[in-house]
């Protein structure tokens, strides 16, 4: 049985991993510690969870009293990098929650360590498990369109899920990276794993418009705020049980509130994003971001030398109940197939169970190659990185030259 620690007790850290690893997985993984700043956070994960699970505000304390084989890193993105390099030099492997890391310094920072220490790294894309992707995996990988030469790939955020975003920690660049980092790199690693190929060189636009200073009006947060009637953004948590326990409750010990303004002029991601991405192999990616939108999900289109695949995912929105998802297959003829794959249920359409007993269960067939490396990691983080870059100076960016 290997023993686990926790690096942030974050949401995240609760409801994906803590419990689902302590329900479904004692036998393989038994969970010892959780560090984080924040006590009452730490206590209401090992409530919720393992009450032998012990707390700590000490990272080196946790790590030389435990002696964890893995640690499991959900802290805010900013400080991946640094908790991955600690826990490698104590001789640990990593799960590290997505992105990787926000920019190319840490991101070689990591590759060194890695380099030195020769533990495992492994960034948990759950997205990859989805049966809908997957089967557009397995379709490609058929070759039923042939030699992938295009892809479009559009991501629409609704005005719930997408105006989260703007409440919450992410709404800094210097704590997220921006979406193009958290969010998109779960959209960047799908493409890359579809069509197997290496991203080279990037080119980007993007634009705050819709949050942030674009407000007519604002406050600090929703609890209290004088326009709460009539501010079609303002959310009510705190007649929600577990936010008032795991954020409002905890608020004193670090500051950090759970319901922002997202009209806060001090916003500085980007709401409106689009990334043009070269492959190793010649294959251009079209990609787009917005976080404004009546409805929530994805459209692509893959182009092949002999033919063309359509797919689409509705996450909010009339199509949402649909109780499957289609993935049409165009030959040169101008023929169709429609493969229907039926919805699954649970967390992130039934992936987060498939990813986490790969993770914590060995000898797991992976013939599609789901579990992803630090260099997917890399790969995915790295288009948002230069795009990122790409966006404030204007230029064309490649990999290479930042890494």
């Amino acid at each position: 049985m290997k023993k686990y620690v926790f690096i942030g007790a974050s949401g995240r850290c609760l409801n994906t991993y803590a419990k689902a690893m302590h329900k479904n997985f004692k036998e393989v993984a038994k969970l010892v510690g959780i560090y984080d700043v924040n006590k009452t956070r730490m206590k209401y994960v090992i409530d919720k969870t393992s009450n032998d699970m012990n707390a700590y505000d000490d990272f080196d304390e946790m790590m030389q009293k435990e002696k964890p084989d893995v640690a499991i890193i959900t802290t805010v993105d900013a400080f991946h990098h640094e908790y991955i390099i600690k826990t490698l030099e104590y001789g640990c492997d990593v799960i590290v929650e997505k992105p990787l890391t926000i920019d190319e310094v840490k991101c070689k920072a990591i590759l060194d360590a890695q380099k030195k220490y020769n533990n495992k790294i492994t960034v948990t894309f759950n997205y990859r498990f989805t049966p809908y992707v997957t089967k557009i995996r397995e379709i490609i990988k058929s070759g039923a369109i042939g030699k992938v030469l295009n892809v479009d790939f559009e991501y629409f955020l609704d005005r719930s899920h997408g105006a989260d975003y703007y409440r919450r920690w992410h709404r800094y660049m210097k704590n997220s990276g921006g979406l193009l980092l958290h969010k998109s790199t779960h959209h960047f690693d799908l493409v890359n794993w579809w069509i197997n190929e290496t991203p080279v060189e990037v080119f980007a636009n993007g634009s705050l418009r819709f949050y942030g200073k674009n407000g007519k009006k604002r406050g600090i947060r929703c609890k209290g705020c004088e326009n709460k009637e009539t501010c079609e953004f303002y959310v009510d948590y705190f007649n929600n049980e577990y936010f008032n326990d795991f954020y409002f409750k905890a608020e004193y010990e670090d500051g950090y509130f759970r319901d922002g303004c997202v009209f806060d002029k001090s916003i500085d991601i980007y709401d409106n994003m689009s990334v043009g991405v070269k492959y190793d192999k010649g294959t251009f990616l079209t990609y787009s971001l917005t976080t404004y939108n009546p409805y929530e999900g994805w459209k692509a289109s893959i182009v092949g030398t002999k033919g063309r695949i359509e797919g689409a995912e509705y996450h909010s929105g009339s199509e949402k109940e649909k109780k499957y998802y289609s993935v049409k297959i165009f030959d040169i003829n101008g023929n169709i197939t429609d493969v229907k794959v039926n919805k699954a249920s649970g967390d992130h359409g039934g992936g987060d169970a498939k990813l986490l007993n790969m993770l914590f269960n060995d000898n797991i067939p992976d013939p599609l190659n789901h579990m992803a490396s630090v260099i997917d990691g890399v790969n995915s983080i790295m288009i948002g990185v230069c795009a990122n870059k790409s966006i404030k100076n204007r230029k064309i960016y490649t990999i290479k030259e930042l890494l």
